[in-house]
């Protein structure tokens, strides 16, 4: 078959077909678009989740009668005088001079209120070394770190005048200021760099400057009208910061990938000779579909965020699964609308001495993976076998993970002062840095009942070693609610203070406070928060697991109409998702390397990272398992044999699913390079299970499976014949061999 009239059904095909026919108006439609997106968005404005919605349980209730009372909790402030020698007690007068210094100092600024001094409140320790101010910041407690920087150089003057004390100062906006000086460009750049990155490598891979600048531009304009959507969609399901920057860090990496298979299929059918109007449609029949077929899985992964119940991972799905469908849409549409524009000036900006089009060449193979290939399929048992413990072997680690909410010395170590600052003072009032708030609303704040039973807990958080106290308490008379303050013993280590929480949930509460008719007294804070987002997310996961499994599968058996496949698929994404949680518990919890990654072992991962990673991963590792799994549909679809169509599938896709890989990793790898040790766990875990999965899986293990399992790749039951046909018919290559046929001399159906 020549370059002749070609049938060719499927969305993708058709999309493909009409956008290369009505060039102007696709381009046109999809800058339309893009701009009304933004438009759209951008009068609508974003909302993003509330305090009161992060969570469910305790933290949730607390949150929501604080709002709905319209009290707005100031960020409140600590100064840690402390004696660096042994011998000065928080009784010297030197000792009380410094306090008062300081208490004058902060009044000073007219930035405070609130200001009480330790020896009102008891925050003295109980070595009598160490002592507390404590003050609240005036103004919204979300900006209080921009107004801080005066307070923190009086306290800073009075530290000059004390050189016999420590005299720091920490809190919600201090800490605030210190990690957006510190930190706050860190993801600015890292966004910024993946662009250059992915485009340095697509430059690389393309060799002209047009060519690698299409996918770039495609991603960062599906990029920008998600943002657009963003704002119209979080109207009914709100937003977030965290949920922007994982749209961008997907959005690029699939809109990049999606692009990169479609043009480099269209420009491999060129080099064999087929004129353009011709590759065109090939691409679009067969990477248009493949893009699809992925996307769609894609996101449902994605939408498997939306079964676990929390703000923040609703936001994330969604936005991410967003920017998939838009990526999705731009790749089968405007793209071969722009190709057919540009035709051969695709190839325009060549760059010296990089990759040449050989004209009538063919598919370039891959000389390492042909070499690869050959001994894979040579003895395919073996290379499952290695393979496959190898894998299983870096999975190990994973067994024995821990995850938890990253204290602030496990999330920055000792790169910032004010980490040790932090330590100190946990060493001195454990709990101190970050209490638990009971939050007790009452019809009457000051009916003696109430304030009995506030003064009764107070006395037993203590009594029953849930804390060490000070235990104070903030009435808001107006509101009738009051404010418990309770430091937890076991401070900054979370299996303690955890425990310490529980005491007073289960004990202390109930015993005093419960006793109480119509009393609410949720207890948030953040080792209540940590808590109740991990009891959540825990009951999340079997939900959100079965649907992007079962969802995933069914995708893989409609669209090759082969159970072997479809069990095949999902079994090799489960061990690529495997290997990553194996090595993230290695580096991350054990240290094992972690040098290696600018990282270390901080003991555990980040609560929300595994859940996150399997959705992500997941969905993206589906890319190259459709893409090449296609090409060797297509190649046995010709008539050649299952080890002969497994090597020309691997092979043909070893330089564009390279290329893919690449920039991924890379953009991933990125963020492995903030300060942020959660950062560094999802840039490298995301890097290295794409890295497998382009690898390992798809280079070894999926090609010896393949071989091994023979014709039964192809294998569906007749029962399920009935299924829709999303599968895409032969591409017009001359046909290596004849044509495939069953035992009773039918064509073979794959």
């Amino acid at each position: 078959m020549g370059n002749g009239d070609i049938r060719v059904r499927g969305l993708a095909a058709r999309a493909g077909g009409w956008s290369a026919r009505h060039r102007w108006a696709a381009v046109g439609i999809w800058v339309l678009f893009v701009v009304l997106a933004m438009g759209l968005g951008s009068a609508a404005g974003r909302v993003d989740v509330k305090d009161s919605d992060q969570l469910k349980g305790e933290t949730h209730t607390a949150a929501r009668i604080i709002e709905d009372a319209g009290i707005d909790e100031p960020a409140g402030e600590n100064v840690l005088i402390q004696a660096k020698g042994g011998d000065l007690k928080a009784t010297d007068p030197e000792f009380r001079d410094a306090v008062g210094a300081v208490v004058r100092a902060v009044e000073g600024t007219g930035r405070v209120t609130e200001v009480a001094s330790p020896y009102d409140t008891k925050t003295i320790s109980k070595d009598g070394r160490s002592a507390l101010v404590q003050f609240d910041m005036r103004g919204e407690a979300d900006t209080a770190g921009e107004r801080v920087e005066p307070v923190l150089k009086a306290v800073e003057g009075v530290q000059q005048d004390h050189e016999a004390l420590r005299i720091e100062e920490i809190g919600g906006a201090s800490m605030m200021k210190t990690f957006d000086d510190a930190f706050g460009d860190d993801f600015k750049k890292a966004e910024y760099s993946a662009v250059p990155v992915a485009f340095g490598i697509l430059l690389i891979a393309f060799g002209a400057l047009v060519a690698a600048l299409l996918p770039v531009v495609l991603a960062i304009t599906a990029i920008m009208a998600t943002m657009g959507l963003m704002g119209v969609v979080s109207h009914v399901m709100p937003m977030s910061d965290t949920a922007n920057s994982v749209m961008l860090l997907v959005g690029l990496a699939v809109g990049v990938d999606y692009c990169l298979f479609y043009l480099r299929r269209e420009r491999e059918e060129r080099e064999a000779g087929r004129d353009a109007q011709t590759a065109l449609r090939i691409a679009a029949a067969t990477s248009g579909r493949a893009i699809v077929v992925s996307g769609v899985t894609v996101c449902v992964a994605m939408a498997g965020m939306l079964f676990t119940g929390l703000a923040e991972f609703e936001a994330m799905g969604l936005a991410s699964l967003m920017v998939v469908a838009v990526a999705m849409v731009g790749s089968v549409t405007v793209l071969p609308a722009l190709l057919s524009l540009l035709g051969e000036r695709v190839e325009k900006g060549r760059i010296p001495f990089l990759r040449r089009r050989r004209k009538g060449g063919g598919s370039q193979d891959s000389r390492f993976w042909t070499a690869v290939l050959r001994r894979v399929l040579a003895r395919p048992v073996i290379a499952v076998a290695v393979a496959t413990g190898a894998l299983l072997a870096i999975t190990a680690p994973a067994l024995g993970m821990k995850t938890q909410q990253l204290t602030l010395d496990q999330e920055f170590g000792d790169s910032l002062p004010i980490v040790q600052t932090y330590n100190r003072l946990n060493e001195a009032f454990p709990g101190g840095s970050e209490p638990a708030e009971v939050v007790v609303k009452a019809a009457d704040i000051n009916a003696p009942e109430v304030k009995s039973a506030l003064a009764d807990f107070r006395d037993r958080a203590i009594s029953s070693g849930a804390s060490r106290g000070p235990v104070e308490i903030k009435l808001h008379d107006a509101q009738n609610i009051a404010f418990v303050y309770v430091p937890l013993v076991g401070g900054s280590d979370l299996d303690k203070a955890g425990a310490s929480l529980d005491k007073l949930r289960d004990e202390v509460r109930p015993a005093t406070l419960g006793k109480v008719d119509g009393v609410e007294a949720p207890i948030t804070g953040q080792v209540a928060g940590s808590k109740d987002f991990n009891d959540q997310l825990a009951g999340a996961v079997v939900p959100v697991f079965a649907f992007v499994v079962v969802f995933a599968f069914a995708l893989m058996l409609l669209s090759f109409r082969s159970l072997t496949i479809a069990i095949t698929s999902i079994v090799l994404n489960l061990l690529s998702v495997g290997a990553a949680y194996g090595i993230l518990v290695a580096v991350f919890q054990h240290g094992w390397g972690a040098s290696l990654v600018g990282a270390e072992g901080v003991g555990a991962i980040i609560t929300w990272l595994p859940l996150f990673l399997f959705v992500i991963l997941f969905g993206l590792s589906m890319d190259y398992h459709v893409f090449v799994v296609s090409r060797i549909r297509e190649a046995r679809l010709r008539g050649l044999e299952t080890k002969d169509a497994i090597r020309h599938g691997v092979v043909t896709t070893a330089g564009v699913v390279t290329s893919a890989a690449v920039i991924m990793v890379a953009v991933f790898a990125i963020f492995g390079t903030l300060s942020m040790q959660s950062m560094k766990q999802m840039g490298v875990g995301l890097a290295a299970a794409v890295l497998i999965d382009a690898t390992i899986i798809r280079g070894v293990l999926l090609p010896a499976v393949m071989a091994l399992l023979g014709e039964r790749n192809w294998y569906l039951p007749k029962w399920l014949h009935r299924l829709p046909d999303l599968t895409h018919d032969e591409t017009p290559q001359a046909v290596a061999a004849p044509a495939a046929r069953d035992d009773e001399g039918e064509p073979l159906k794959v």
